[in-house]
């Protein structure tokens, strides 16, 4: 049974593009998932710890900014980590 990713992709008359890098790619794309998953869960550590303080603290008004402050880190993480990967894809065709 395939996927609804292979469907849209046999519609849209691509093929399979991690299909066509090479193993040194695919570990690369493996290692930069692996890194940037690290980084994430460390800034989420990280702020949710600055947040939890905050609360306990009653510093209510603190607590928004933080939470704005680790979603557009989290957001910019994973546009950065994205960003790399398509690079690494580019360099494949």
């Amino acid at each position: 049974m395939k996927t609804a990713y292979e469907l849209a992709m046999e519609r849209l008359g691509g093929g399979d593009p991690v299909g066509s890098l090479s193993d040194e790619q695919k570990a690369e794309l493996a290692a930069l998932d692996e890194k940037f998953r690290a980084k994430i869960a460390e800034k989420e550590l990280f702020l949710g710890d600055l947040i939890a303080k905050a609360k306990a603290e009653g510093r209510w008004n603190e607590i928004g900014e933080l939470e704005e402050q680790r979603a557009r880190e989290l957001k910019r993480l994973r546009e950065q980590c994205e960003s790399e990967k398509d690079a690494v894809r580019e360099k494949a065709g």
